[in-house]
């Protein structure tokens, strides 16, 4: 699952960046939608990514969200804080994306910095 491809012109790049038994980062591009959610959700809940117990979702460079991809994120914070673990998302840049997080309130169910901030890290 590491480095998922590209599958259409649409379509969700995966990339599961770095990952050991703490902590697992995975960077998303494009749109994380009722199409993709599937394949997201599949990458987050593969062994090597669920074992960390922090993980951090990149999403700095998806364009759009629905309530499909919103799910395969409350899903992963679920199951991280049923073992003690947790989620940080990297706010996307496209204003269009970040709406949503902010009508459905998930920007404050969820940690989200800047990627200048997780840089720093």
């Amino acid at each position: 699952m590491p480095g998922d491809d590209l599958t259409g012109p649409q379509a969700l790049r995966i990339d599961v960046v770095y990952v050991d038994g703490v902590y697992a980062l995975v960077a998303l591009v494009g749109r994380l939608d009722a199409v993709e959610a599937p394949r997201a959700r599949r990458v987050l809940e593969d062994a090597s990514v669920s074992a960390a117990s922090r993980l951090t979702v990149d999403l700095t460079d998806v364009d759009f969200v629905d309530s499909a991809g919103l799910a395969v994120l409350a899903r992963a914070r679920r199951d991280r804080a049923l073992v003690g673990g947790s989620v940080t998302l990297i706010r996307p840049r496209s204003d269009d994306a970040m709406r949503v997080f902010r009508l459905t309130q998930f920007d404050q169910i969820f940690v989200m910095r800047d990627a200048a901030d997780e840089a720093e890290r």
